[in-house]
């Protein structure tokens, strides 16, 4: 599972040929949810607080996560995010 990005305690990564819909997931603490690039949904639960600078970082680099999706289906190197400021 590399991960992309690391921020207040948030690590986002992707895994190597994972199912469709392209996706990244996020930990925190605890929990862990699945976000759907392209549209937002999430599987999964997160403190409220966490939740929303997820749906904020990832709506900012919404391009790069969909590259970094067909990296990872193309067994590519994955490329770092900036993190949510």
């Amino acid at each position: 599972m590399p991960t992309i990005a690391r921020f207040y305690g948030i690590t986002v990564f992707m895994n190597y040929n994972d199912h469709l819909p392209p996706h990244f997931h996020a930990r925190y603490q605890d929990y862990e949810i699945t976000m759907t690039i392209e549209n937002g949904l999430i599987e999964g639960k997160m403190p409220r607080r966490a939740l929303q600078m997820i749906f904020a970082w990832s709506a900012k680099y919404k391009d790069e996560l969909m590259d970094n999706w067909l990296r990872a289906r193309s067994h590519e190197s994955l490329l770092d995010i900036p993190p949510f400021i």
